[in-house]
This record gives structure tokens, C-alpha cells and sequence, in this order.
């Protein structure tokens, strides 16, 4: 682990495009942090409370401390250069907007995936957090400030863990950024500003110039952290997910097509009962495969136990599958609560 007085080493050229894990320098833990803050004598407070998921969660712990709530979230525009937004709370963070105003087009941004939350960031999910940046794997991420915070005696953030918070004001903020190489700078993340061929975007200089791309998850999951700082993970292409769950695999046993089809994945993903009951129609229908092939010729215990046995071989794929697609499903409906709320 590296020392808290080390220098943060020199950034690496554009050219370095993946992150390798086993390549990457221990992450700064949360008392590493706290004690780098004792060493630039930064006046803080500090606030332990259960592990929290929402600002709303960690309002009930915090809410009646000194400062200000505050928002975190980590994005990533099409060429995977990777960004956070720190804002008060309350402020409204407008997705689209905020991609034109960095010369990124409408639909430029989204929300970053768990891999890079872990990867780069190295912290847990509810834990996205501007001091991440003390991180040599976070090197290439821009910040963006919200101007609000600079207007309140103390603003409240976690200090790269979800189980405590901590209250500090915004000279405070910029002295810290400072001792890691970054100059720290506030804009108004609710200006809508014309952007066109005679208004260059505002923010184009927050986009990085180099960037460390991670390769996209096979599910391409997404995971966000919405107005209320609860991370959340949903699949961008629910519907090929569940064309693709639906297809039966060929490193299994021989599965009909009428089994392969009764599955309707799409219908039961918001109800637990009916979610149920496609599982135990894959389970019969793979049981009455078998025994219509007529491969199986024992009786009794040894009957039962070559059941099983094939049943293993046949199901666990496609209930892995079909368990996945359920937890996606209950993910984008926060993905879209969430965004919903951000945009309100």
C-alpha cells in the first residue's frame, strides 16, 4: 500500500488504452485518506454510520450534521473517457445538456459500468466519491464541480466508503485536489447554454485528452448512480438479452424447440411468482424430453439420481440466464426511476 506522502505518480501517454487488474497499484483506503487530510491539515469532520446506498439513506444518519448532502456521478461518453460529477443534491443534472455542453452531441454520455466503478474508481458501489480521484488507476478522469458547493460553509461526501461521511468545505476540497496534481474547477451544472457553430461548448475542456478504455461486459451492463446516489446496473439491449436467453445451447444436452420456445422471458420479469413458474415449465420440459428420448432405462433411486444428474447438465445455463435477465429487469426499473429523478 502505498505511503500517504507519496507523490501521485506522473500520467501516463493516451496511448495506454486498457487496464490490466493485475497491473494496477492498491487502492487508497479509507484511512489512508483520512490521514492524507490530517497531513495537509484540512479541517474535517467525520461521521460513521451504517452502509448507505441513497443521499436519502445517508441524510438519516447525517441530515442534521454541519454541511451540505451532496451527489456523485460517474460517467463515460462513447470513446470511454470516463468522468465524475459532484453536485449538491438538489441540483439538477441534465444527461443531455451536459453532453452538448462537452461537445459530445445529445446522446454522448451514459451512465459508466461496474467494471470501471471497481477498476477505476476502486471503491464499492454507493461509494463514488471525488476523493476516488486519489487513485492512480482514476488518472484520466475529468471532474466536474458543481459552483453550488462552493457557496456553503461544508459539504458532505464519503471518503472512498459508504460506512462514514465526512463534512469539509470547499477550501478544504480544493487544498486536497491540489496535493494530488489537479486543479479543481466549479461550474453551473444547470446552464443550458446555446451550443452551434458559432457557440463552441463550455465545457469542452473537461473532456480528457487521454482516457483508459475498458472492454465492454458481454451482457453490456451499465451501472449509474441516480439523483439519489444509489448505484444501480441495467442492461443497455434488454431485448437482445432476452432473444439470446431464449436461444437453447449447444454445449447442453439436446433441448426440442417447443421448450426452448415456451420461454417468454419479457413476461415475467416484473412478477417474482410468474418468474417462478417459467423456471418449473424449463424443468418439466426438460424432463419430458428425456424421457420421450428414452435414454433412460433404470428404475427406482437410480432412476431419480440420473434425472437429476441431467437435469443439472440441461438447466443451469438457462436458469443462470433467465436469474440474470430477472435481476436486469429489477435493475432498469431503478435505471429508470433513477434517471427519471435525476432529470426532474
Amino acid at each position: 500500500m502505498a505511503k500517504n506522502d507519496e507523490r501521485i505518480p506522473e500520467q501516463l501517454s493516451p496511448q495506454q488504452t486498457e487496464i490490466r487488474p493485475e497491473k494496477q497499484t492498491m487502492a487508497c483506503s479509507k484511512d489512508q485518506l483520512l490521514a492524507r487530510l490530517q497531513d495537509l491539515q484540512i479541517d474535517f469532520a467525520q461521521y460513521e454510520h451504517p452502509v448507505v446506498m441513497t443521499v436519502e439513506d445517508q441524510g438519516k444518519y447525517v441530515g442534521n450534521m454541519e454541511g451540505r448532502l451532496c451527489k456523485n456521478l460517474f460517467i463515460k461518453d462513447k470513446k470511454n473517457r470516463f468522468y465524475i460529477i459532484s453536485a449538491l443534491a438538489d441540483t439538477k443534472v441534465d444527461m443531455k445538456v451536459l453532453s452538448q455542453r462537452l461537445g459530445l452531441g445529445k446522446g454522448g454520455l451514459r451512465m459508466a459500468p461496474e467494471e470501471a466503478l471497481i477498476e477505476i474508481l476502486q471503491v464499492p458501489l454507493g461509494s463514488v466519491t471525488p476523493f476516488a480521484l486519489v487513485n492512480e488507476s482514476a488518472r484520466d478522469v475529468s471532474l466536474l464541480l458543481d459552483k453550488g458547493i462552493k457557496t456553503q460553509e461544508r459539504c458532505i461526501f464519503h471518503p472512498l466508503s459508504n460506512d462514514m461521511s465526512i463534512s469539509l468545505n470547499s477550501d478544504g476540497l480544493d487544498k486536497f485536489f491540489k496535493s494530488i496534481g489537479r486543479d479543481p474547477s466549479y461550474v453551473d451544472l444547470e446552464a443550458n447554454p446555446t451550443v452551434g457553430k458559432d457557440q463552441p461548448p463550455d465545457l469542452a475542456a473537461f473532456v480528457p485528452s487521454g482516457s483508459v478504455v475498458l472492454p465492454d461486459p458481454p451482457e453490456k451492463a451499465v451501472s449509474m448512480q441516480n439523483a439519489s446516489g444509489n448505484h444501480v446496473i441495467a442492461s443497455s439491449n434488454p431485448k437482445a438479452m432476452a432473444e439470446k436467453t431464449t436461444k437453447p445451447s449447444n454445449n447442453v444436452c439436446n433441448v426440442n424447440h417447443k421448450s426452448a420456445n415456451a420461454v417468454k422471458p419479457s413476461s415475467c420479469f416484473t412478477d417474482s411468482e410468474k418468474f417462478v413458474e417459467e423456471i418449473m415449465d424449463i424443468i418439466s420440459a426438460h424432463v419430458l424430453t428425456e424421457t420421450k428420448e428414452g435414454s433412460i432405462k433404470q428404475s427406482g433411486e437410480e432412476l431419480g439420481t440420473d434425472i437429476a444428474d441431467r437435469l443439472k447438465k440441461c438447466c443451469v445455463s438457462e436458469l443462470k440466464n433467465l436469474a440474470n435477465m430477472f435481476k436486469n429487469t429489477a435493475y432498469t426499473e431503478g435505471f429508470q426511476s433513477g434517471k427519471a429523478s435525476l432529470l426532474r
